[in-house]
């Protein structure tokens, strides 16, 4: 919220949904003139938590986003021109994670000055994406199961694929994202090892309606397409539009 308040966005703009936290995060939240504040007083996974954002404050474009994430100037911004001047209806910025031991806004400016023109399409992340309102009318909404915990986002994007809605990553927009910190926190509280799965697989399973063949074959066509715009980007620009970074150094994906 920090990083989008140095930025400019205004929090009229911005729903936060928090799921039953714990620790001191709703007085924090509460400091802040957002345009809404939902506080759920149990965990109702993000499936019911996007919904509740997304209806509290309707618009043409809702960006859905994780909790633990920077953003940098001008991203909504860029990110809702290509997608309109593409013909897309979902996108996402591009991404790096790993250590901070820079500054990411330089990063990002630099970043987006290589990268402006790149586009993946078919492409998107479960961590940022905006979505048109003409989605939620073809497909209708998130899951509203709390214990999938998880896999609501790849049951949206099934969705998505079978209405054939175009989607797209763009590297005109940059995003940090720091990892994982609220399920790595949840399976702590709960018990389980961080190699353990938080949400219903047998429930998601059943409501995606595909075999494990089908499943297979998805999934190795979706990492040769991953690679081949991993090459042509990293041969175009230099790097790719989803980075890592250990050791001092980025790494590409």
């Amino acid at each position: 919220m920090e990083s989008m308040i140095k930025h400019g966005l205004d929090l009229k703009r911005l729903v936060v949904v928090d799921n039953a936290s714990t620790d001191e995060t709703r007085h924090y939240l509460k400091t802040f003139p957002t345009g809404g504040l939902i506080l759920n007083r149990s965990n109702l996974g993000c499936g019911i938590a996007w919904n509740q954002g997304a209806l509290c404050l309707q618009a043409e474009w809702t960006v859905i986003m994780n909790n633990d994430v920077l953003v940098c100037s001008g991203w909504i911004e860029n990110m809702i021109r290509t997608a309109e001047s593409k013909g897309l209806k979902i996108i996402s910025p591009a991404m790096v994670g790993g250590k901070l031991d820079y500054d990411f806004d330089s990063f990002a400016n630099e970043a987006m000055t290589k990268t402006k023109d790149a586009l993946r399409i078919g492409g998107r992340s479960p961590v940022c994406f905006a979505v048109h309102e003409s989605v939620w009318l073809e497909i209708g909404y998130f899951q509203s199961i709390p214990r999938l915990l998880g896999y609501e986002d790849a049951l949206f994007f099934n969705e998505v694929d079978k209405a054939n809605i175009a989607t797209g990553i763009t590297g005109n927009a940059w995003l940090y994202h720091f990892g994982s910190m609220t399920q790595t926190a949840l399976k702590r509280e709960l018990g389980l090892t961080q190699k353990q799965g938080l949400g219903d697989r047998r429930t998601y399973l059943r409501l995606l309606q595909q075999s494990w063949l089908d499943r297979t074959i998805r999934k190795v066509r979706r990492r040769a397409q991953e690679k081949q715009w991993l090459e042509n980007e990293i041969a175009r620009h230099g790097m790719s539009l989803i980075g890592f970074r250990e050791n001092s150094e980025f790494s590409w994906k």
